[in-house]
């Protein structure tokens, strides 16, 4: 076979090398073309680099091409597929930093919440952009595939607005279903059968199965309140099951501050996450990883491109949905996964213009999803709360509104367990001044929100949050890898 997969946000170089060499797992896939895009030209050398040595370490016919120059990289594209984070670290930093001063502290602040919310905006305008190019230059029929958050806002205003064929995909559901196999004594997880649905970073392990015999909720509890590890680590995560009755895919710090009850206050949060690592809940936990990573791979660098030099195993490519998709769209080779899609009756207690993640099977015919599922009543009204304030979030970022902003922002689950309205609306109008250069919608308004901080009133506090860590130096890292390796 041969056909073209452009990567916008190539300069994502992990997870980038990931992709490929899952892709060249599939045998009919060696002869493709993958085109790079980022807007880093020092970042799509070293992922050029490195990829061009898995090629010839490989030999495969495979091409490779790099660019700035996005069109020229969507151009014939069959499928595109986009891993970018608008603003960087820069401004990924205000969605974090600003929030703190109103009382807000978040884990990630990439989906919801104050800081998710802004991401989304800044990603919105460009999601427009890229789907722009993919009408105008993709081949026909192109299917664009969104590994970038915000996903449920991105993948929403990629379809309602972009008009592009387009599935949001992501790994929490293979994550979550790791787990339950571990705690279960499963020798693996393909012995689990499960079903999961909801939204994105909020579905809900509402089926499971263990080599056919059902699990129900005591069992659940029992064996993650028994792991010597997880029962620490996900304290949020088995509270919630227990008052839920089914277990969330999404780890202890994701799930914390898509709700209002665990990070409402200092103490709480300290009483819920875990902090022997960023995803269980530290403040601004994802923040400090990305940072860590990025200083890591500079100056490891030349490790990174020795390592690409090893033989692709395919016993070793990643559950990551990107690579199975494309074979069973190309191959007709079935799989089932769970994707993120436009609702419309897939699920039938949740809005039909909502992105949900659900189940769903790919053929050469498509992604298909089973329709019909209907959530539990405590999981379905979470997921409103989120979703109401996506729609209004997307519909905010397409019309430059900055008071319908405000009044998403406000309705957000945890912002509205912490802040007041006059925060809110004080909030918002400081993180559209500081992310400004990546907000070309709220041009026209950021000269009104300069006028109002300069009169403002509310009091803020320079806060590091409740359980923040210093980003570590490239020594400490190296410290910290050498001892582990010791130890294991």
């Amino acid at each position: 076979m041969s056909f073209k997969i452009a990567i916008i946000g190539a300069g994502s170089v992990g997870f980038t090398k990931k992709l490929f060499t899952d892709i060249l797992c599939v045998p009919e896939f060696q002869d493709i073309e993958f085109a790079l895009t980022d807007i880093s030209e020092h970042n799509l050398g070293m992922i050029k680099a490195i990829l061009d040595r898995i090629v010839e370490a490989n030999k495969l016919p495979t091409k490779v091409t790099a660019t700035t120059n996005r069109r020229q990289a969507l151009e014939g594209a069959r499928y595109i597929i986009s891993c970018v984070r608008i603003g960087g670290l820069e401004a990924y930093a205000d969605d974090i930093r600003i929030p703190l001063k109103y009382g807000i502290d978040q884990c990630v602040g990439d989906t919801i919440c104050a800081g998710g919310i802004l991401y989304g905006q800044r990603n919105i305008p460009v999601i427009l952009d890229f789907c722009k190019d993919i009408r105008e230059v993709a081949a026909t029929g192109a299917k664009f595939l969104n590994y970038a958050n915000p996903m449920a806002m991105n993948t929403w205003a990629a379809i309602e607005y972009g008009k592009v064929d387009t599935v949001g995909l992501c790994h929490g559901v293979q994550h979550g279903a790791a787990q339950i196999a571990e705690v279960l004594g499963a020798k693996s997880s393909r012995e689990l059968d499960h079903v999961c649905s909801g939204i994105n970073h909020q579905t809900w392990f509402i089926e499971l199965k263990l080599n056919g015999r059902p699990i129900g909720k005591d069992e659940l509890v029992a064996a993650f309140e028994a792991h010597p590890v997880y029962s620490k680590q996900e304290k949020l995560r088995i509270d919630v099951l227990k008052r839920f009755g089914v277990y969330s895919t999404e780890s202890n710090g994701h799930l914390s501050e898509y709700l209002p009850w665990y990070r409402k206050r200092p103490d709480e949060i300290t009483r819920w996450i875990d902090m022997s690592d960023w995803i269980h809940g530290e403040t601004g936990g994802y923040l400090r990883y990305s940072t860590e990573t990025r200083n890591w791979f500079e100056k490891e660098y030349p490790q990174f491109l020795e390592a690409a030099s090893k033989p692709i195993d395919p016993a070793k490519r990643s559950n990551e949905h990107a690579s199975h998709i494309l074979e069973a769209l190309e191959t007709n080779r079935v799989y089932r996964g769970h994707f993120n899609v436009k609702n419309n009756g897939v699920i039938t207690n949740l809005p039909q213009d909502a992105i949900i993640e659900s189940p769903g099977f790919v053929d050469r015919f498509g992604i298909n999803m089973a329709a019909g599922i209907t959530l539990p009543e405590a999981c379905a009204a979470t997921c409103m709360a989120s979703i109401n304030v996506q729609r209004m979030s997307v519909h905010a970022a397409i019309a430059g509104d900055i008071d319908l902003l405000k009044l998403a922002v406000l309705h957000d689950p945890l912002v509205g367990a912490v802040s007041t309205p006059e925060e809110v609306w004080q909030m918002v109008d400081e993180m559209v001044v500081a992310e400004a250069a990546w907000l070309p919608q709220y041009a026209h308004a950021v000269p009104a929100a300069k006028e109002r901080l300069s009169k403002a009133k509310v009091k803020t506090r320079e806060w590091a949050g409740a359980a923040r860590r210093s980003v570590r130096s490239i020594e400490e890292l190296r410290a910290e890898k050498a001892a582990l390796k010791q130890a294991g």
